[in-house]
């Protein structure tokens, strides 16, 4: 499935169908482009005790994650799409519950709030200092504002960012930004556990939203042109720079459906 550009390998695992013994390697080597099916990330629906379904998020280089704001988005088409719930749903994950509302192929989502936000502050780099700001919103991100969209150096500045010793030993995802002359606000992400620029990013995107409100004054909702060329819409509310009822909108596709045969992921690293 593809939302708004992210795209994920999502499997129906309610009846236990992924070996857990060797799920990292698995999920590595199925993710892998060119070689194998190719994804940002690979999501396993399962059963829960008290909502529709439990979800486990996994990047592509095989680790867990706590939040994926795109593909929270999938995973609800995918449970409405297969009966699994109807179109208003919530379901578990690492970061707490999530509702959502399905229609056509629009899904709107409710995230938890953000934390640990950082406006403005140095950090030092080898070619000298940045001013950056940083919020956790499910995953932890840190926003920079550039005057260049196309000239963003997103893969060496996001790396150099991403491993950055401030923010160890997790890592953070890495957003550059910057406002057109139209008011429309461009977004380029670096993703942790992908470690490359991905198409779109739905927590970054979030956690954007969040600076420009807090240092711009912008009114929701916010809406981010991605690298994908589709939009994400930011619906959020704020009250005394506390930001709280987050939703975040966008389009949530099926790319194709099918089985896996077993030489599409046994390929070695």
């Amino acid at each position: 499935m593809s939302g708004n550009g992210n795209d994920f390998i999502i499997i129906d695992n309610r009846n236990k169908v992924v070996d857990e013994k060797n799920l990292s390697k698995f999920i590595e080597n199925v993710c892998r482009r060119r070689m194998s099916v190719g994804a940002d990330g690979l999501i396993l629906v399962e059963n829960s005790n008290t909502l529709d379904f439990k979800w486990r998020f996994f990047n592509s280089d095989g680790n867990a994650a706590e939040m994926c704001g795109n593909g929270a988005r999938c995973v609800a088409q995918f449970a409405f799409l297969k009966k699994i719930a109807e179109s208003d749903m919530s379901f578990e994950t690492e970061a707490g519950p999530i509702s959502a509302r399905v229609s056509k192929d629009r899904v709107k989502i409710k995230m938890p709030n953000p934390s640990d936000i950082e406006i403005d502050y140095i950090i030092e780099l080898k070619n000298g200092p940045l001013s950056v700001s940083s919020v956790n919103t499910g995953v932890p991100h840190v926003v920079v504002e550039v005057d260049s969209f196309e000239n963003a150096d997103v893969v060496t500045l996001g790396r150099e960012l991403r491993f950055h010793k401030k923010f160890a030993p997790v890592g953070t995802n890495v957003n550059f930004i910057y406002e057109q002359e139209d008011g429309t606000i461009s977004i380029r992400t670096y993703e942790r556990g992908v470690e490359a620029e991905t198409l779109a990013c739905g927590t970054g995107s979030i956690a954007c939203a969040i600076v420009m409100a807090y240092k711009f004054r912008k009114k929701s909702p916010i809406k981010f042109l991605t690298r994908s060329g589709g939009y994400l819409t930011i619906h959020i509310k704020e009250k005394e720079a506390e930001f709280y009822d987050i939703q975040l909108e966008g389009d949530a596709r099926v790319i194709y459906k099918g089985e896996l045969w077993g030489d599409a992921w046994k390929y070695n690293s």
